[in-house]
């Protein structure tokens, strides 16, 4: 697809705006599978011709939370096998993709999408990701603290040991 300003739109940018399309069609929900991204790809101008890399780009090239097999943008956050929701700032990522692009820079996206940037910016990069703080093993720290408030770990040996011959 031709853009009004740049030529032809990068694949991993396609991703990016795609998953955004989705994200604000559908705000209610919090990840998308592989294959809705594929299907809206299919319906949105801005990636016709669906060029066969964008399958791998939606699947690793793009995902920050994956090793980077070669393509190491962070367009996309793998939720769980097989769906996909746009990276959010504080996201967690593969090492090897720090530093990596987030989001397409605007003058090389198609005019009639670049609101989608503004959109990101202000309200859904904004939003606390579900997965910071989200390690259940970690949310259960301290909370066993109201069980020892009124023992010492000395009282509670002496009582365990209390009767041993």
């Amino acid at each position: 697809m031709a853009s009004r300003t740049t030529g032809r739109v990068k694949v991993a940018d396609q991703v990016w705006l795609v998953a955004a399309l989705l994200h604000r069609e559908h705000a209610d929900r919090d990840d998308f599978t592989i294959e809705e991204i594929m299907a809206r790809a299919r319906r949105e101008p801005v990636s016709r011709p669906l060029r066969p890399g964008f399958h791998v780009h939606v699947v690793q090239h793009c995902v920050a939370n994956r090793r980077p097999n070669p393509g190491r943008w962070r367009m996309l956050v793998e939720t769980a096998p097989g769906r996909r929701r746009l990276f959010r700032p504080g996201d967690a990522s593969h090492p090897a993709r720090d530093g990596a692009r987030t989001l397409p820079e605007a003058g090389q996206i198609p005019v009639e999408h670049r609101e989608l940037l503004a959109w990101y910016r202000a309200e859904y990069g904004r939003r606390a990701s579900a997965a910071r703080g989200a390690d259940p093993l970690l949310a259960l720290r301290g909370s066993g603290r109201a069980l020892w408030a009124d023992e010492s770990i000395d009282g509670y040996m002496r009582r365990l040991r209390e009767g041993w011959a």
